[in-house]
């Protein structure tokens, strides 16, 4: 069951008159005088934050063409021309790009909700321990949204209360990295105190004290505090709450959504209620009509490239529980080699309102992330790194990996695990900025010299820096 994400009257008294820089112009004072009162409303404050999740500058769309498209697993159909996704996918993006500014504001206006419940849930009246329990909500997402937002940026600017007038929100400015991963981790320490194993019912899909503590190891493998990385991580394994499922097909079906697996994925729920998800229209073939999908327009989106279908090894069993190489046409009967993504198929309500969910954490991820951190803090693979990969590789049907590997086949092997078991999940760009990699990899994609330093971060949006030129300056590298 997924909780429901009543937003609207949450984001209409917590945006009400934002402005266009960061969204954090003040709210309207006689809405916010009688909101706030109680369990009820901070309940739908809540869901606010996470409703902003499922927007299109989160998870609804910016995030997997940061993550994936950017990357060299998949591509859109929109390969030429000036168009946003063409841009971001061949690493000519302006900074007026329209993925980028959805990014930057959905994801600011996710904090500010964020920001609403904790600064306003202590004069609440309720009982302590679901205060507590909302405010490891709160600080988790907003630890989620700041990470996705400085691994993107860089510097940005960091929010951490409402702000009271418009001239404040135009002096905020940016802040460097360091300073942003101190308050991801201080939030995810503090949500990770406050948050409960598990929920029952209505509940299930909100964040756990396993999801603050598997992305916390994240936060720790990508500033390169490998140590904390690894006990974090493994505080993750020792819970006891989680494991692979047998069969890695059984991840994808709808049916299954918040599995044993599953250690956060952002809800989306179908039925004309504006909170579904568009991954079956946006992932299916462009021009398919109706032979992939029966409801609506297909985008062509997030589709898979030459070089990730390559990279899946003979035997594997994730490739055909992941992707499609082409279709059969309903209308001619033959064969189109045009490939797609597997994993987001449902029959939608109608076009662009289906019941999928985006997976941010799973447990296959946390046990790679724990190898990875093993190998940087042994010097190489031990034998409890080796047990961790050849989990994941057992269950995709794969013969394990041998001992006596260095330190940096291991890193590879796992690089290489790592893009066809998370494949279109939206973490092999971030992966291979995070290990360096970046720049070879890209440019041996595109067969050329593409791709440079600068290019790990995205420009900032012209937008922001229209307004507040001071504050907000653009990346190095960018200079339109």
């Amino acid at each position: 069951m997924k909780f429901r994400l009543l937003i609207i009257g949450a984001l209409s008294l917590g945006l009400a008159g934002c402005s266009d820089f960061l969204e954090l112009a003040p709210k309207d004072a006689m809405n916010v005088k009688n909101f706030y009162r109680n369990a009820s409303d901070m309940q739908v404050a809540v869901n606010a934050a996470y409703g902003m999740l499922t927007s299109a500058g989160e998870y609804g769309y910016a995030y997997y063409n940061m993550g994936e498209v950017r990357s060299d697993n998949t591509m859109n159909w929109e390969g030429g021309g000036n168009l946003p996704d063409a841009e971001l996918d061949q690493f000519k993006m302006a900074s007026t790009n329209e993925i980028i500014r959805l990014m930057w504001l959905d994801t600011y206006r996710g904090i500010l909700a964020c920001n609403a419940v904790l600064d306003h849930i202590g004069g609440a009246t309720m009982e302590q321990a679901l205060r507590d329990r909302f405010i490891g909500e709160a600080k988790f997402l907003r630890a989620l949204m700041y990470f996705n937002l400085v691994r993107t940026f860089g510097d940005v600017p960091l929010v951490v209360s409402e702000t009271k007038s418009v001239s404040e929100g135009y002096s905020q400015s940016r802040r460097p990295a360091s300073e942003v991963y101190s308050q991801i981790i201080a939030d995810l320490a503090d949500a990770e105190q406050k948050l409960p194993v598990s929920y029952t019912g209505n509940d299930i899909g909100r964040a756990t004290k396993g999801a603050a503590r598997g992305l916390l190891g994240k936060v720790y493998l990508t500033t390169g505090d490998f140590a904390k990385a690894k006990d974090k991580l493994k505080e993750v394994i020792d819970q006891g709450t989680y494991k692979l499922l047998d069969d890695y097909k059984a991840l994808w079906p709808v049916a299954n959504a918040n599995n044993q697996e599953s250690l956060f994925e952002v809800q989306f729920k179908k039925g004309g209620t504006g909170t579904g998800s568009n991954f079956y229209n946006n992932f299916a073939p462009r021009n398919s009509g109706t032979s992939v999908i029966k409801v609506g327009f297909p985008s062509g989106r997030n589709i898979p490239t030459e070089d990730l279908i390559a990279a899946y090894e003979p035997g594997d069993s994730r490739k055909e529980a992941s992707l499609a190489v082409g279709y059969t046409d309903n209308v001619t009967g033959k064969f189109v080699a045009d490939p797609y993504t597997l994993k987001f198929q449902d029959t939608p309500f109608t076009e662009g309102d289906a019941d999928n969910n985006w997976p941010v954490l799973r447990y296959a991820d946390v046990l790679l992330m724990y190898a990875e951190a093993l190998n940087e803090v042994n010097g190489g693979p031990t034998a409890e790194a080796l047990d961790a990969i050849n989990a994941v590789r057992k269950r995709a049907k794969l013969a394990p990996l041998a001992a006596g590997q260095s330190k940096a086949a291991f890193a590879l092997a796992i690089e290489h695990e790592r893009q066809v078991e998370l494949a279109f999940e939206g973490h092999r760009w971030f992966d291979l900025v995070r290990t360096g990699r970046a720049v070879p990899v890209m440019n041996g994609h595109f067969k050329g010299q593409v791709v440079q330093d600068f290019n790990k971060v995205f420009p900032i949006p012209q937008t922001q820096i229209d307004v507040n030129p001071q504050g907000i300056t653009q990346n190095p590298g960018y200079t339109f």
